[in-house]
């Protein structure tokens, strides 16, 4: 039986025709004495009927029997449904395919979950999904999602190339770089005792593409991180990878933009505005505690450093007098918070190494709390004013380092959103794309235990030129080139404008990072020879491909957007890896090991 439609093709001026469908069984209907049956494949579903006084008994039999996921094809006549039976949730919904014939291709053995009740469906749990990957696959809702991505990616594609891109692949097995996350070792046979790592991005391979004269790259690159994963995290995933050369910020601004304005205009039909706004790193931490901040709502941290420096409310006073801040937040309407939720944001707080966390609640025109009886007049109305204070606020503080403090109320801030949300006290439109370009990151972090500057970012990002005198003087106050992008509190991804002077790298490398000469050598040498002959100003920036089809597809986690995502404990179900080696192959890669030793 030759297919001549999908079965979500057929429409009104089809009526007439004679047709054949091929897919799954994906509901059957007895009413009536006769018999419907919905086929569904990866494009969608319509309905067929089986009416006894048109078709053999055995051909009716057939179909009264089909299970759920039965493969079938059937050929037949296009209808018009009968008046008040149409079904406006499907494309197809305005007609019917009459049956004259059923081919029963392949038999279902009875489901180990429901595929053709989304709600239901959706409930089963995650594990169950996962291992039967190839029925949860079929779901329509999951079918969806995978449309998208191969969509999203073929007009990322078009996209780079009508800009001049090449789309270049760079090596799998790649050399281990233990400054990152951790990496997946791969033994070679061929070098004994020797190591190959699965890169954690293509970094230092584009890089060198630029010295290469390369000067436009992309590629949907695979990644591999071996971190402890989430719903957003997975050990292998996909960045659309991107470097230019002879560019400055602006220049990938604008690529980017247009890369995300096509996109959701393609996945959504929605059109973004752009140039996104930009936030330097400081004004995000100060204004939502957090480099990626949700601006779709207010809820905005306002610093009461100075009101409270000589407060007799001894924990804001000697916090400033400690270097410190108190910094505040009005979370309006939610003085009606119960206990156990005070209870949460305390526990927050406590996570970021806080005693407690001080609140007042305005409820019936009176501030409840134990520390307003420390507050003076001039306090009290400071707090009015700035926090703009009402009847049913719930008024929040940290005092502590400023990093501290913005951190604690910025996670705070988040959940408080949540509890409004499911109250209908705040609006945050799901169908709201906000995005922001986050910038002027410090280029260098410190590392208490270990009494060094690390990278914020990565070591090849480059000092803003202003404040390379800063490197030996004042290492805390370099902003890097680095730039995240962020939509809706999601950070899409982040880059860099690179270093690409020899002398600046090493600089940063053993002056400033504390990598000893020939440790730099053995993990960059390469780099650094490339850089002897003309290595171009670039810079580049990856966007986490999984995590942005997340938010197309309006799903919290990244494996439903993956075709065959491992669990949180990194495994995968269906086929039941990682699984142990056999006997032979570890003894002799215990054999290599040991001879890499010896040579």
């Amino acid at each position: 039986m030759k297919r001549t439609h999908h079965c979500n093709e057929l429409r009104p001026e089809n009526i007439g025709q004679e047709v054949v469908l091929l897919g799954w069984t994906h509901s059957r209907r007895d009413l009536g004495g006769l018999i419907f049956i919905d086929i569904r494949d990866r494009e969608g579903r319509t309905q067929t009927v089986f009416d006894p006084s048109q078709l053999s008994s055995e051909t009716f039999e057939k179909a009264s029997s089909l299970r759920p996921e039965t493969v079938i094809g059937v050929k037949g006549t296009v209808r018009q449904r009968p008046e008040e039976t149409e079904n406006p949730k499907i494309k197809t919904g305005n007609i019917e395919v009459v049956a004259e014939n059923l081919r029963i291709l392949n038999t279902a053995e009875v489901l180990p979950f429901i595929i053709d009740d989304p709600e239901v469906a959706s409930k089963v749990n995650e594990e169950l999904r996962l291992q039967y990957r190839y029925l949860d696959l079929r779901r329509p809702e999951m079918a969806r999602n995978l449309q998208l991505r191969s969509k999203v990616a073929l007009e990322t594609r078009k996209y780079f190339d009508e800009n001049a891109f090449l789309e270049v692949e760079t090596p799998m097995l790649f050399k281990s770089t233990p400054e990152g996350a951790r990496e997946f070792l791969v033994p070679s046979r061929l070098a004994p005792g020797s190591f190959y790592a699965l890169p954690q991005s293509p970094q230092q391979f584009k890089q060198i593409l630029m010295v290469a004269g390369v000067e436009r790259y992309y590629q949907l690159a695979k990644c591999f991180r071996d971190e402890d994963l989430r719903a957003d995290r997975q050990p292998e995933f996909t960045q659309i990878d991107v470097e230019m050369s002879f560019i400055d910020r602006e220049d990938i601004y604008q690529i980017i933009e247009g890369l995300l304005r096509r996109i959701w205009k393609t996945a959504l039909d929605v059109d973004i505005p752009t140039p996104f706004p930009r936030l330097a790193y400081k004004d995000a931490l100060n204004r939502f505690g957090i480099d990626k901040p949700d601006t779709r709502f207010g809820l905005e941290l306002v610093d009461m450093t100075d009101e409270f420096k000589d407060s007799r409310f001894k924990v804001f006073s000697n916090t400033v007098a400690d270097g410190g801040v108190v910094k505040a937040i009005n979370i309006k309407g939610l003085a009606c918070a119960t206990q156990g939720q005070i209870e949460t944001m305390t526990n927050h707080a406590r996570s970021f190494g806080a005693k407690g966390l001080a609140y007042i609640k305005v409820e019936n025109n009176e501030w409840k709390s134990p520390i307003v009886k420390f507050f003076n007049n001039s306090e009290k109305e400071a707090l009015k004013n700035k926090l703009q204070i009402e009847e049913g606020d719930l008024i929040l503080f940290a005092a502590d380092k400023w990093l501290t403090a913005c951190e604690i109320l910025g996670k705070i801030r988040l959940y408080c959103a949540d509890i409004l949300q499911a109250q209908g006290k705040l609006d945050v439109p799901e169908d709201q794309y906000n995005f922001l370009w986050v910038v002027d990151f410090p280029l260098l972090s410190f590392d208490k235990e270990m009494n060094r500057w690390y990278s914020s970012h990565h070591p090849f990002t480059a000092p803003v030129e202003d404040d390379i005198p800063l490197l030996s003087k004042d290492p805390k106050a370099v902003r890097g080139q680095h730039y995240d992008i962020v939509v809706n509190g999601v950070e899409l991804g982040g880059g860099s404008i690179r270093i690409h002077q020899r002398d600046v790298q090493k600089l940063i490398f053993e002056e400033i990072l504390k990598i000893p000469p020939e440790t730099a050598e053995a993990r960059f040498g390469y780099m650094l020879e490339a850089f002897k002959f003309g290595a171009p100003p670039h810079g580049g920036i990856a966007l986490g491909f999984d995590r942005l089809m997340a938010i197309l597809c309006k799903t919290p986690s990244i494996r439903d957007v993956i075709a065959f995502p491992k669990t949180a404990k990194g495994t995968d179900l269906m086929t039941n890896s990682p699984a142990p080696a056999e006997p032979k192959q570890l003894r002799d890669l215990r054999l290599e090991i040991k001879k890499g030793k010896e040579q």
